[in-house]
Formats: structure tokens, C-alpha cells, sequence
């Protein structure tokens, strides 16, 4: 037995995010031209990191955005739940073509400490703060987002990686102009791709584990049993599940015994209010379905494990 939900709010939260991506698409285009311009003028390993690492920023809000936009579609008579994981499909994709981006830095900017290259210092510099800029104003654009989306983070730690890369680019800049050490080029790239790293390997986490339909980051199973069995009448809980659609849609369902005064005096419905009441209030999960069994039932039923 189900209970109705609302996702108007959801629908909302995307198409809003949405927008943001539009925009953050064009900045980042405009910025990877400038600084492919600027890298070929100045020789600088940084700025071409830069540029390539923004290249795959537009090819992930491009990913990010088409994924979105699925999600929106109506599911099939075998898509039950839509096609809500296209927003974490294009999370995981993101977080690996990052891993990609890492090798790549690491590989470049070793063999340039190896071989250091001139570089034209003060254009490097200015063109290092127009994506600075630019990264800024994209980033706050993307934070401004309360939807939680693993879809939209992942855009926005592209993002975050591209203005800290602008300002080791700026600051490697600076060091070659006034202390002619050209090994800061490459060593700007290497600590580019070391910063990327982490972020990349939890944003793959966190899609890989919605994937696996894993229980929701911070909900304990056991303390969901223990808050449905405090409940008037419920005498045993199992087949319980938890797991995520996407992000901000956590789900749960369970098997609920209850006695049959309790439904003699509240009624399914009455019951079924009662279930999904206490898993939105304590547990922010407002996407739950509760099967109502009599206690006589249990005697018919294969009890499964806590999940």
C-alpha cells in the first residue's frame, strides 16, 4: 500500500538548475577560448591545464544538462521510476572524465619540471584572471542551487577545480615574471590535478553508491525500525529498504505489523498517514510505501531480513 506524493517542488528545484547550467555553459565556452588563445601566445602549460580542463567543464554541462532534461521525461511502462538516474549516470561520468583530466596534468606537468619551457609571463597572467573571473561568477551561479543534485555538483566541482587552476595559473604567472622560475608552470599543473583528485573520487562514491541502491548517507535502518515500532499498534517491522531515486529523493519502504485494533480503530489510510508521517518528520524521507499487515497475516508471510 503507497502513499501520494508531490514532486512538483523536485520538478521546480531542476528546472531552475537548469538555467544555471545554460548560463555557466556559456561562460565557460567564452573562457576556454580565451585561454587556448592565451596558452598558444604564452607557451603555458597552466593555462592550456586550464583551458582543457574547461573544455571538459562544457562537455560535463552539456552531459549534465541532456541529463537533466531525460529526467524530466515520462518513464515507459518498464521505466516505474522514470528516468530520474540519467542525473546520476551524468555524475559518475563526470567525476571519471576528472580522473582522466588528473592523468593527464600529472603526466604533463612532470615531464615539463623535467624540461622547463619559456613562458610569456604577463599575458599568461592576464589571461589567468579573465577565467578567474569568469569561474567566480559561474560558480556562484551554480552554489545559488538548493536542490542537492549529485548532477549539478558534479558541474559545480568542475567549476571549482577551474578557479582554483586560474589562480595557481595566476600565481605561477607571478613567480615567473618577477622570479623568472619557469618550473612554476608545471608545478602549478601538478597541484591542479592534486586537487581535483579527491573531489573526483567522492563525487564517484556518492553516484556509484545511489547506484547500487545503498541506504541513504546518514540514515541508520535500525533507528527507522525502532522510531515505526514506537508506534501505537505497530508490533514488527521487516522487508525494510531505504535507497536513493536521485538526488534529494530518498526512498524507503517496509512491511508494517500491526494489531488489529489499531485497524479497527485508525483504518488502513489513517495508518498509512500515520507511517509516512513519522519517516518525513524524522528522517526528511517523504517518498515511502508501507505495507499494512494484520498480525493474523504473519503467519502467511516469508519474514525478510533489515536492509
Amino acid at each position: 500500500m503507497g502513499h501520494g506524493h508531490d514532486h512538483g517542488g523536485h520538478a521546480a528545484g531542476r528546472a531552475a538548475d537548469r538555467s544555471r547550467l545554460r548560463l555557466v555553459l556559456v561562460v565557460t565556452l567564452t573562457v576556454m577560448v580565451v585561454e587556448v588563445v592565451g596558452a598558444l601566445l604564452t607557451g603555458s602549460l597552466a593555462l592550456l591545464a586550464d583551458a582543457g580542463h574547461m573544455a571538459t567543464d562544457a562537455a560535463a554541462v552539456v552531459l549534465a544538462l541532456g541529463a537533466s532534461y531525460v529526467a524530466t521525461l515520462r518513464g515507459g511502462p518498464r521505466s516505474t521510476f522514470g528516468l530520474h538516474r540519467a542525473e546520476i549516470l551524468a555524475a559518475m561520468v563526470n567525476a571519471l572524465v576528472l580522473l582522466v583530466v588528473c592523468g593527464y596534468l600529472a603526466w604533463a606537468g612532470i615531464s615539463r619540471l623535467a624540461d622547463p619551457t619559456d613562458v610569456d609571463a604577463g599575458p599568461m597572467v592576464a589571461f589567468a584572471l579573465v577565467g578567474l573571473l569568469a569561474n567566480a561568477v559561474s560558480l556562484t551561479i551554480l552554489n545559488r542551487s538548493d536542490t542537492g543534485s549529485l548532477n549539478l555538483r558534479g558541474a559545480a566541482n568542475e567549476v571549482l577545480a577551474d578557479l582554483v587552476g586560474s589562480i595557481l595559473a595566476v600565481v605561477a604567472g607571478l613567480t615567473i615574471l618577477f622570479w623568472d622560475w619557469e618550473r612554476a608552470d608545471p608545478l602549478a599543473s601538478l597541484l591542479i590535478a592534486a586537487l581535483i583528485l579527491p573531489r573526483s573520487v567522492v563525487l564517484l562514491k556518492e553516484s556509484a553508491a545511489v547506484l547500487l541502491e545503498i541506504a541513504p548517507a546518514g540514515m541508520d535502518l535500525d533507528d527507522v525500525r525502532r522510531h515505526l515500532l514506537e508506534m501505537p499498534g505497530v508490533v514488527d517491522v521487516h522487508d525494510l529498504h531505504a535507497w536513493t531515486i536521485t538526488s534529494g529523493m530518498p526512498s524507503l519502504s517496509a512491511h508494517v505489523t500491526v494489531t488489529e485494533e489499531a485497524l479497527a480503530e485508525h483504518g488502513v489510510g489513517g495508518l498509512l498517514d500515520q507511517l509516512s508521517q513519522c519517516t518525513a518528520d524524522h528522517f526528511e524521507v517523504r517518498h515511502s510505501t508501507f505495507q499494512v499487515e494484520p498480525v493474523s497475516h504473519r503467519s502467511h508471510e516469508d519474514l525478510g531480513e533489515v536492509h
